[in-house]
């Protein structure tokens, strides 16, 4: 594909997923709401096989915040969610844990990429975002060019093994004659979180000051409207900071894997 000259000319919302790949593959750092429409994004978590089967575990008994997509096999670099990609190369950043710490956020991870790890694509809440500009609903950190932002909770996860952590979320303001359309609109997606898991007062979920999110940035919230918080997929690496396995990769919170899948597919009737 023809490469733009700034970010800025890019049409993003029109690329096929192939093409955003495509970019990220050669460099391009940039969170990734509003990419690729229509197209499903997904979170990340990679971990040596050793530590797989507590990951799936972990996830079946959190599904809201680690509903999987697919999984791809030890040492698989690509699979149906992502024909023709590298699961090494085509999300715009990572982050690596090392014993729970994190080491580095490259945007290429051949480097510490083994043969035994195994990868797991967990649904994401951008899949809904666009069903919720559709019902009329503004969405903070795309109009106001942020990351979207994201808290750890009081909210204990289902311990699975060695994997324990709490639940991570992401919040979006939504006016509050509109909440009830949020709740309804993304329940219709169960396999991209669903529906919030709180409305109103973050201390309520341990949540102390929403103008400093744990991962991405805080956004503006306008008069009249409640902050709605979301079930999120960096759930996972905050099991890993706490569980500190050897090693571990997932995205960086925001830059997320653009996959093949469509949005529509995970909407249910």
């Amino acid at each position: 594909m023809t490469k733009p000259e700034t970010l800025a000319a890019l049409d993003r919302a029109a690329l096929s997923p192939a093409e955003a790949r495509e970019l990220f593959r050669d460099g391009l750092v940039t969170p990734t709401a509003g990419w690729a429409g229509g197209y499903a994004q997904a979170n990340l978590i990679i971990v040596p096989k050793a530590q797989a089967f507590d990951v799936l575990l972990f996830a079946q008994r959190n599904p809201k915040s680690c509903p999987i997509l697919g999984v791809l096999d030890a040492g698989e670099t690509s699979g149906p969610l992502l024909a023709g990609g590298d699961i090494r190369t085509d999300v715009p950043r990572y982050t690596v844990y090392v014993n729970g710490e994190k080491t580095a956020d490259p945007t290429d991870i051949t480097d510490y990429w083994r043969d035994d790890l195994v990868t797991f694509i967990v649904g994401c809440s951008f899949t809904f975002e666009a069903a919720l500009q559709e019902g009329g609903i503004r969405i903070a950190h795309i109009d106001q060019g942020t990351n979207v932002p994201m808290y750890r909770t009081s909210v204990r996860c289902e311990p699975a093994g060695e994997m324990s952590g709490p639940l991570v979320v992401s919040m979006r303001p939504v006016p509050a004659s509109q909440v009830a359309d949020a709740v309804r609109i993304t329940s219709r997606y169960p396999a991209v979180h669903g529906a919030p898991v709180h409305v109103g007062n973050p201390a309520e979920i341990g949540i102390a000051d929403l103008g400093r999110p744990d991962f991405g940035d805080p956004v503006d919230i306008p008069a009249g409207h409640l902050p709605v918080f979301w079930a999120c997929g960096v759930t996972p690496q905050a099991a890993v900071m706490e569980s500190k396995p050897t090693l571990a990769i997932g995205h960086a919170p925001g830059h997320m894997l653009i996959t093949d899948a469509r949005d529509s597919a995970y909407l249910v009737p």
